[in-house]
């Protein structure tokens, strides 16, 4: 398979899994286009903050930028704090 039949292949795939979310979240009654859905996901980011700790070392946290009603949803029903960083 050559780098064209790979491309496909990873195109295909993608297109299938985000027809599998896009059912899931209908599933859930979150009727949205598979556009709209991925469009609500990229919009999901976390930030890590960084401190001023003690003995010079910095502390981080990490925080979601504020999430619409939509994205929460989204969050929660593809539980993606699973997939977050921990410390």
């Amino acid at each position: 398979m050559g780098k064209i039949g790979v491309h496909a292949l990873y195109s295909v795939a993608a297109l299938a899994v985000a027809h599998l979310m896009r059912r899931q979240a209908h599933h859930a009654n979150l009727d949205l286009s598979v556009r709209e859905l991925l469009r609500h996901l990229n919009a999901i980011n976390e930030i890590t903050m960084l401190y001023p700790g003690d003995r010079g070392r910095p502390r981080a946290r990490r925080i979601l930028t504020e999430l619409d009603p939509t994205q929460k949803r989204l969050y929660k029903l593809f539980d993606l704090d699973t997939y977050a960083p921990t410390r």
